[in-house]
């Protein structure tokens, strides 16, 4: 017999009548009390993606974590539009994380037109951080990003340029496959609830919190951290690199 788990959360909402009872939702990582929809709110238009590669491109190496040095990424928004953004890879599941601060000038009402995003998550604003962020890896530990079909992605083409990464676009309303993404960015959560403010938290929180994720034992990699299977990653790079110069 089998049974999914949709059908497990269905007989337990039921039982409460709807909703969960309160001692039950405070046992939930979300907190969510009625079983609701996770739809995206988010539009997603596509007038950015005529030469972009979707998932459906993705070499099956990629799809089925065969190699390593893949990431995935995606942002979590809070309140007045404040964002962060968050970068995983898909086989040690290390995360990075974003700062994306507010511009000059948001919230004073005088926007120029056409001018950058001031809340801090534009297309160049994200093109940036990414950038920033994943060229401190060494080159082999930077193959390829998997996105949404975000606007904040408009500037895919320049990224790849500047960091030499083969950018790949989720299919519409598909978040699923991002999944280690998504399921990280459920986990950050704890660390930045909805309906807050994420542009109060700096670079050293954002760290810190990163630290705290990449230092947690996971059982999909056999209860070692984030932290330790990307570090030997590395270390079987240097191994692999002194063979050869040997």
């Amino acid at each position: 017999m089998r049974i999914s788990h949709e059908a497990i959360y269905q007989a337990l909402y039921i039982q409460g009548r709807g909703a969960l009872k309160r001692e039950l939702s405070a046992c939930l990582r979300s907190g969510r009390a009625l079983r609701l929809p996770r739809e995206r709110a988010r539009s997603r238009g596509r007038p950015f993606l005529t030469d972009a590669l979707m998932i459906g491109d993705r070499p099956s190496e990629i799809g089925d974590r065969a190699v390593p040095c893949h990431w995935e990424g995606d942002l979590i928004l809070g309140l007045g539009s404040s964002a962060i953004g968050t970068l995983v890879e898909r086989t040690t599941r290390f995360t990075m994380l974003l700062h994306l601060p507010r511009m000059e000038g948001h919230g004073k009402g005088d926007v120029p037109k056409n001018g950058p995003a001031l809340a801090g998550h534009g297309a160049e604003a994200v093109r940036d951080a990414i950038a920033g962020t994943i060229m401190e890896l060494p080159a082999h530990l930077r193959r390829s990003l998997t996105w949404d079909q975000g606007a904040e992605m408009a500037q895919h083409a320049q990224l790849q340029i500047d960091t030499g990464l083969e950018i790949y676009f989720c299919d519409p309303q598909s978040p699923w496959q991002r999944g280690s993404n998504e399921n990280t960015n459920g986990l950050l959560r704890q660390y930045f609830p909805k309906g807050t403010d994420l542009s109060q938290h700096g670079t050293n929180e954002l760290s810190a919190v990163a630290h705290a994720l990449n230092t947690r034992p996971r059982k999909t990699l056999g209860w070692r951290t984030p932290a330790e299977a990307l570090d030997e990653l590395l270390k079987q790079n240097i191994i692999e690199c002194v063979a050869t110069t040997g």
